[in-house]
C-alpha cells in the first residue's frame, strides 16, 4: 500500500484547576527516608555512585519512607523523596488544602515481581468540608528509580501518584460543584449509568458538564478531578496546540471533570439522550471481547447517535476523539469525488495495476494483486489502491479536502454532538502525500464517529451531523455541509457499497443483511505496528455503524464482525 505516515492518536488535556494532588491510604510504616546504595558503580569526586536498577530492598524502603511522610502530612520530607521535589510538594500541599484531606492512611502492596520498581498502594482518606467528614478509598501506584547523578533511589514523580485520575495540571478539589448532576436517560426514557454501560462513563461526565444547568438539577458538594485547561497546558510546554486540539470548539472538554465522591449529592436533572439501550448493550459486549476496539452507531435519517463503545471504557474515547488513518474506508469519499468529476463510473473500465508510482512513491495493492480489464466496481469491491492512485495526476491538491468538507461535513471543526469530538481531518497535501490521502493514508485522520457519519451520508444522500442530545435542549446549531451530493452520485455509491457487501471484501460480515445494505472495509498501516488497524463502515436500513480494531489485521476480519452485530440489533 506504499509508504505511509504514522497514524497517531492525540489527546488533549482539559480544563483545569489544581496541580495534581493525590489521596492514598496506607498504614503508617515508619522507615528512614533515605535510599540505599546499590551494587557497584563508578566514582565521582572520590565517592562511589551506585548504578543499575534499584534493589528490592531499596524499592521497599523508599516506598515506605515516602508513604509514611505523606501520611504524616510532612510534605517537605515526602517531596524530598521524589525526583521532582517542586511538583510533588505543590501536589501534596494541594491534596491537603484543595481536596480537603484531613487525614490519610497509606498501605503499600506487593510489586508484581520481586524486581519490579512499581509498587501498588491503597489510600484511605478522610475528606472534611463544611463540618462534614466522609471517607474515600482508592488504589494507586508509584514507581521507584535510581537517579544517575548521585545514585539515590527516589519516587518517580507523576500526578497519578496522588490519584490515578490525575494528569499534568489536573487538581483534586472539594467544594460546591459548579454544575448540577444529571440523570441521563436513553431515547425511551430508561436510565443510563456507567455501572451498566461502562463506555458511557466519560460520556456522561461530559454531558453533565455541558447540560447540567439546562437539565435543571441542583449542585451538591463533591470531591472532583478538575481538569487542566488544554490551551494553558500546551502554552506551558511552549507548543501551539495539536491539530486535534484546534478542532475542539464549543463542546464539552476533551476529558471532562470527574466526580470522585459526593459529600452532599445534590439533585440531578433529567437529560434525554439519543442512545438506544439495546444497541448500546450490544456495542459494550462486542468491544469488551476485543483489545482496542471502538464502535459508533448512528441513525442516517436524523444523525442521532444510537451507541458508542470502546474496549477500554475508562480510557481515551477513541470512538469520538480518536485521530487515526482510516485506510480504505476513505475510498467512499474519494469515490464520490471521482464519480462527480467523471473520472470513474460504476461499470466503466478502470485501471488496477500491481503498482503505480506517484510523487516519488511506489504504491501497490495487498498481495500485489491486479485486475486486468476490470471496472471501477471491481476495483472498489476488492479495494484496489492503485485504481485510485492512477487518478491522482488528474486532481488538484485540495480536491479531496473540499469533497470531505463540502459534502460529508468533515474537517470543518464545527460539530457539536454534546460532548467533545474530533471532526476528522483531510488536510490539503501535495505529491505522494496527496495520493496517499486518496486511500486513507497520508495526513487523513478519522475515528468511528466520523466514518459512521460517512456511511450514514451515503445511505441518506445528505450529511446530518451526529448528536447525542437534541439541539432543542440548548438551542445550539448543528453543523451542516455546504452542498449535497447529486442523487446520481449517491445512488452509485450505494451500488458500490452494496456490491462490496455481497461480492467484495465485506461479503462475509455482511452476509444475509439484505438489499438495503452496503459496506466498505479498510486496513491502515501504522509505523512500528506489526498488524494494521482494521476498519469497517456500513449501513443497513436506517442504521449506520463504523468500527476500528487497532493492531489487529484486516478490517473485514476484525472490525467487520463488530459492525455486523450493530446492524443486526438495529433499533
Amino acid at each position: 500500500m506504499g509508504k505511509r505516515r504514522r497514524a497517531t492518536e492525540r489527546k488533549k488535556a482539559h480544563p483545569a484547576v489544581l496541580g495534581g494532588a493525590a489521596v492514598a491510604i496506607v498504614c503508617g510504616v515508619g522507615v528512614a527516608a533515605y535510599a540505599l546504595s546499590g551494587g557497584g558503580g563508578g566514582k565521582s569526586d572520590g565517592k562511589t555512585v551506585a548504578t543499575g536498577p534499584p534493589t528490592a530492598a531499596e524499592v521497599r524502603t523508599t516506598t515506605r519512607a515516602f508513604l509514611t511522610a505523606w501520611e504524616k502530612g510532612d510534605v517537605a520530607a515526602a517531596a524530598a523523596l521524589t525526583d521532582d521535589r517542586k511538583a510533588a510538594r505543590a501536589a501534596l500541599t494541594a491534596y491537603r488544602e484543595d481536596a480537603k484531606v484531613s487525614a490519610v492512611r497509606l498501605k503499600p502492596g506487593k510489586p508484581a515481581t520481586r524486581k519490579s520498581p512499581k509498587v501498588p498502594f491503597k489510600a484511605a482518606a478522610t475528606i472534611s468540608y463544611g463540618g462534614k467528614d466522609k471517607r474515600y478509598a482508592y488504589d494507586s501506584t508509584l514507581s521507584v528509580a535510581r537517579r544517575a547523578a548521585d545514585g539515590k533511589v527516589l519516587v518517580s514523580w507523576q500526578p497519578s501518584v496522588v490519584h490515578p485520575e490525575l494528569r499534568d495540571g489536573d487538581r483534586l478539589v472539594t467544594g460546591a460543584a459548579g454544575v448540577p448532576p444529571i440523570k441521563a436517560v436513553d431515547r425511551d426514557g430508561g436510565p443510563l449509568t456507567a455501572a451498566k454501560y461502562p463506555s458511557l462513563g466519560t460520556v456522561l461526565d461530559g454531558l453533565r458538564e455541558k447540560f447540567g444547568k439546562e437539565a435543571g438539577g441542583k449542585a451538591g458538594v463533591e470531591l472532583r478531578v478538575v481538569r487542566a485547561d488544554a490551551k494553558a497546558d500546551d502554552d506551558a510546554k511552549g507548543g501551539k496546540g495539536s491539530k486535534d486540539a484546534a478542532a475542539k470548539k464549543g463542546d464539552a472538554k476533551d476529558t471532562p471533570d470527574k466526580t470522585l465522591l459526593a459529600l452532599s449529592p445534590g439533585t440531578p436533572g433529567t437529560l434525554k439522550t439519543t442512545i438506544s439501550a439495546r444497541t448500546q448493550a450490544e456495542a459494550e459486549k462486542q468491544t469488551a471481547k476485543r483489545k482496542q476496539a471502538s464502535v459508533v452507531v448512528v441513525k442516517p435519517s436524523t444523525g442521532e447517535i444510537l451507541a458508542v463503545a470502546n474496549s477500554n471504557p475508562g480510557g481515551f474515547n477513541t470512538a469520538f476523539q480518536g485521530s487515526l488513518a482510516p485506510g480504505s474506508t476513505m475510498k467512499v469519499i474519494t469515490s464520490s469525488m471521482l464519480l462527480e468529476k467523471r473520472l470513474a463510473g460504476v461499470d466503466k473500465k478502470h485501471p488496477c495495476p500491481k503498482y503505480k508510482a506517484y510523487g516519488g512513491w511506489k504504491f501497490q495493492n495487498d498481495n500485489k494483486f491486479q485486475i486486468k480489464g476490470g471496472t471501477f466496481r471491481a476495483s472498489f469491491a476488492r479495494s484496489c489502491n492503485t485504481a485510485f492512485i492512477t487518478q491522482a495526476e488528474k486532481l488538484s491538491n485540495d480536491d479531496l479536502t473540499k469533497q470531505a468538507q463540502d459534502v460529508f461535513g468533515l474537517g470543518r471543526d464545527n460539530w457539536s454532538i454534546g460532548v467533545s469530538s474530533f471532526d476528522g481531518a483531510v488536510p490539503v497535501q501535495s505529491h505522494a502525500q496527496m495520493a496517499a490521502s486518496l486511500i486513507g493514508q497520508g495526513g487523513v485522520r478519522m475515528n468511528p464517529l466520523n466514518m459512521a457519519s460517512v456511511a450514514a451520508t451515503v445511505k441518506s444522500g445528505t450529511f446530518r451531523q451526529p448528536y447525542l442530545v437534541s439541539p432543542d435542549v440548548d438551542d445550539r446549531q448543528l453543523a451542516t455541509a455546504p452542498r449535497k451530493m447529486s442523487g446520481k452520485t449517491a445512488s452509485a455509491l450505494r451500488d458500490l457499497m452494496h456490491y462490496t457487501g455481497v461480492s467484495g471484501t465485506a461479503a462475509k460480515p455482511m452476509a444475509g443483511l439484505g438489499a438495503g445494505s452496503g459496506a466498505k472495509t479498510g486496513s491502515a498501516e501504522v509505523d512500528g505496528q506489526k498488524k494494521p488497524n482494521g476498519w469497517f463502515t456500513a449501513y443497513r436500513g436506517d442504521v449506520a455503524a463504523a468500527a476500528v480494531v487497532q493492531a489487529a489485521g484486516h478490517g473485514g476480519e476484525t472490525a467487520g464482525p463488530v459492525v455486523r452485530e450493530m446492524l443486526l440489533v438495529g433499533k
